[in-house]
């Protein structure tokens, strides 16, 4: 017993020593983390600003004139140089870019040459139907990808497994806006199983609280308005769905046949442990890597694709008012929708990135 105080003795000290040493390094690994998402989002900003640059210089290159849609047939020359003067589209290219962005970051889009309201409060209006499609479409989309990869990975050269890459063959070839279409002559016309125009039936008055219908219609507790937005959503929405899927399903398949030949799922299957324990608590973490990565580009695609899909349903979103812009050349709706577009895209990288970070801590550093 005496024997074992000396030896006690000094490993106390050595421990109060570099007890220190892992809060120390925590911190810098955190003070790193946050530099490199400093990083990450000047270079998103910067990013945005190139592309607000980019489609404000080559609207202004177009030919033809806004202004006289706003003029009658009688307009002088003179009428045009006042109308222009007003807008401020006299002035340098570099000056109404400089202009505009200093009213972007104050809040302010500009207003609508053929309506005359602000495009942020037009904006604000329709960006929810839009938001709306791309989370149940994303969720649709993503839960389809993950279920059809795990189970062509449990039933690998099987039957089950070609049935699903044939399908999804069939489904990635078929752009969504041609699923849309063949929805819509079958189930909406052919069939008469669902609607096709509109967000809500046009006989329901739906008060806007949110302008998230699906919402909406649960906080005022009106269920046949829900029935009816989840029954206009059905066709949009899967439409989405299907060009989502396929790309995870197949990444998801062959990153668990990947990961299932690592030395420590051999391991694990030599010590017994069950085949959905080694699955979902050791195989599918590391396979989620890429998977999170093909959701976010699948993310960023279909946010653009929502625009023809907006236009083929009749939702009012802001897919559906850029399609008006650009017919009727509203130039200050075009700037601000672009830049909408450009910022939910470079939102949902950064999201992806975080997430990829979450799951994987060696990338804090990277």
């Amino acid at each position: 017993m005496p024997t074992l105080l000396p030896a006690a003795a000094p490993a106390n000290p050595a421990r109060q020593v570099s007890a220190p040493v892992p809060a120390i390094e925590l911190l810098l690994q955190g003070g790193a983390t946050l530099l490199v998402l400093a990083q990450r989002i000047c270079t998103r900003v910067l990013m945005m600003l190139v592309v607000a640059l980019v489609v404000f210089v080559v609207l202004r290159l177009l030919p033809v004139n806004p202004l006289g849609m706003l003029l009658p047939a009688t307009a002088t020359h003179a009428d045009v140089d006042a109308l222009a003067h007003t807008m401020g589209f006299d002035r340098p290219v570099w000056m109404q870019f400089g202009i505009w962005i200093g009213q972007v970051v104050r809040g302010d889009f500009g207003t609508s040459i053929q309506s005359g309201l602000a495009v942020g409060a037009m904006i604000v209006q329709a960006l929810p139907t839009t938001l709306q499609l791309i989370f149940c479409g994303l969720l649709l989309g993503v839960g389809l990808g993950v279920a059809s990869g795990l189970l062509a990975f449990r039933y690998l050269g099987r039957p089950l497994e070609r049935v699903l890459d044939v399908g999804g063959s069939v489904a990635i070839s078929v752009p969504d806006f041609l699923w849309a279409i063949l929805m819509i002559l079958g189930f909406g016309i052919a069939l008469q199983w669902l609607p096709f125009l509109g967000p809500i039936d046009a006989a329901i008055a739906l008060p806007r609280v949110t302008g998230f219908t699906l919402v909406d219609a649960v906080l005022t507790g009106d269920m046949t308005a829900l029935r009816s937005a989840a029954a206009h959503l059905v066709m949009p929405v899967l439409a989405l769905a299907l060009g989502i899927a396929p790309p995870l399903m197949r990444i998801l398949r062959s990153s668990l046949i990947e990961v299932y030949n690592e030395d420590y799922i051999v391991a694990a299957r030599l010590r017994g442990v069950s085949d959905n324990r080694i699955l979902f608590a050791h195989a599918l973490r590391n396979a989620a890597l890429p998977t999170l990565s093909m959701i976010g580009m699948q993310a960023g695609a279909i946010i653009g694709g929502t625009l023809l899909l907006e236009t083929i349903f009749s939702l009012p979103g802001i897919g559906n008012m850029m399609v008006g812009a650009i017919a009727t050349h509203d130039l200050p709706v075009i700037q601000g929708l672009a830049l909408t577009y450009s910022a939910a895209v470079l939102a949902m990288n950064m999201l992806t990135d975080a997430l990829l970070v979450l799951v994987n801590p060696r990338l804090r550093l990277s």
